[in-house]
């Protein structure tokens, strides 16, 4: 699993680092998010992908890395 996100779209609504504490977390400059891991371990992959799915800006990508 590979993890992008667009910093520029993200609004700082902080659902991400809610769900995935230990992938995602929030600038604490602006708000917006921050990857802690772009490469997330397998027990990680269920929350990044929720995160991604209840991003209200459609600002984190999920992909899978061909070892997902």
């Amino acid at each position: 699993m590979k993890i992008t996100t667009d910093r520029d779209r993200c609004i700082g609504a902080g659902m991400c680092a809610l769900l995935a504490p230990e992938v995602f977390d929030q600038d604490a400059d602006d708000g917006k998010v921050r990857i802690l891991d772009p490469a997330p371990p397998p027990a990680q992959h269920t929350m990044s992908r929720e995160a991604e799915q209840v991003c209200p800006a459609g600002a984190i990508m999920v992909a899978p890395d061909g070892n997902s």
